[in-house]
């Protein structure tokens, strides 16, 4: 149990980290020469269990998601 609860943990703050970028967008839209930023999300690392039952097809279990980077978006923004 304590397994899947820090995979959703590890999603909310994957989510919250998604939402202060989209909040700092969205504060900066009137800055001239402001570029936005996006979030790149990955998987977390899997966990591979075996057991004398599952030496042939092993279970595999996600960890949740992590932020793997916050990067500027380079595209041409209005002329002013």
């Amino acid at each position: 149990m304590m397994r899947s609860m820090f995979s959703g943990v590890a999603g909310l703050r994957a989510h919250q980290t998604m939402m202060d970028v989209v909040a700092n967008n969205i504060a900066n839209v009137n800055t001239a020469g402001y570029k936005a930023s996006e979030v790149t999300f990955q998987e977390a690392l899997t966990q591979v269990m075996r057991g004398p039952s599952t030496n042939i097809n092993p279970l595999q279990l996600g960890l949740g998601v992590q932020v793997a980077g916050i990067d500027p978006v380079f595209t041409q923004g209005a002329s002013q």
